[in-house]
């Protein structure tokens, strides 16, 4: 899974570690819904005295709390908690070039990643259907394989287009905030 929401180096644990090294809550607060906000702050105030016992305790409420805040952040999204990844992961190409347009203010470099990725799928698909549009009228079968094709281009599109003009930001998505 490209997003990296549930990563100890994403941007979900990054807001729960600074909130508790600042001893700000609010910090991590907009990355869960507001109907989850309770929870979260009572976790946080237990895992504010729990830190100060000795560093294993650091070590364990820290975790409990950037565990909190990523399965409420998770279920806002619609999306099953299945515990935290560890840093480091792979992202894929195209979230540290989101993140450094954000960073800059420019989507030019993105764009044109994203440009030519879409560029090469595209001509890549296409070319698979003229070659069976080619073969179509050899047998059944061929113009089975051929109409496969056809429609899975039409439909590819068809997603691509539905996802450019989706709202939501997680494929599973159930509600609009962004973190």
């Amino acid at each position: 899974m490209p997003p990296h929401c549930d990563s100890l180096d994403g941007p979900v644990v990054a807001a729960a570690r600074a909130a508790l090294d600042a001893h700000d809550v609010a910090l991590a607060l907009p990355f869960v819904p507001e109907d989850a906000e309770a929870e979260v702050r009572a976790t946080f105030d237990r895992v504010l005295s729990a830190r100060n016992q000795s560093e294993a305790s650091r070590e364990v409420a820290d975790r409990l709390f950037f565990e909190t805040v990523v399965r409420l952040h998770r279920a806002g999204e619609g999306a099953p908690y299945t515990g935290l990844r560890p840093a480091g992961l792979s992202v894929g190409p195209v979230i540290p070039l989101a993140e450094k347009a954000i960073e800059e203010g420019s989507a030019d470099e993105l764009l044109g990643f994203l440009e030519d990725a879409l560029r090469d799928e595209l001509r890549a698909r296409l070319e698979v259907v003229r070659s069976l549009a080619a073969e179509k009228g050899d047998s059944v079968e061929a113009a089975r394989s051929y109409v496969e094709a056809m429609l899975g281009y039409e439909v590819y599109t068809n997603h691509l287009y539905e996802a450019l003009r989706s709202t939501e930001h997680h494929e599973a998505g159930a509600h609009a905030h962004h973190g």
